[in-house]
């Protein structure tokens, strides 16, 4: 089953430039294991050592965070669009003073 995965600018340069690439697998496991035999190097910025999802990435399938699913062991059906978001974190402000 064919399920397009989008990808954020900064993880691009893991998929040749591609905005988007298509996978395989009726799960999100099964679909970055397909995804790795392509763009190993995007499923490795993406999991963690256990195959589990990055803390730093945020998955949606079909604008659902897939953390509030099953996570890797959620289903896919054809035609899903799995879209990858990495965390943004604080920092320091910019504004010059205490507080904003």
């Amino acid at each position: 089953m064919a399920v397009t995965v989008r990808i954020p600018t900064v993880l691009r340069k893991h998929t040749g430039g591609a905005q988007s690439v298509e996978g395989d697998g009726a799960t999100i496991a099964e679909l970055l294991e397909d995804l790795s035999t392509r763009h190993a190097d995007l499923t490795d910025a993406i999991t963690a050592d256990d195959g589990s999802l990055a803390g730093f990435i945020n998955v949606y399938l079909n604008d659902e965070d897939v953390r509030y699913l099953d996570g890797v062991d959620t289903e896919l059906r054809d035609g899903d669009e799995l879209s990858l978001l990495p965390a943004v974190a604080g920092g320091a402000c910019a504004c010059g003073g205490a507080g904003g």
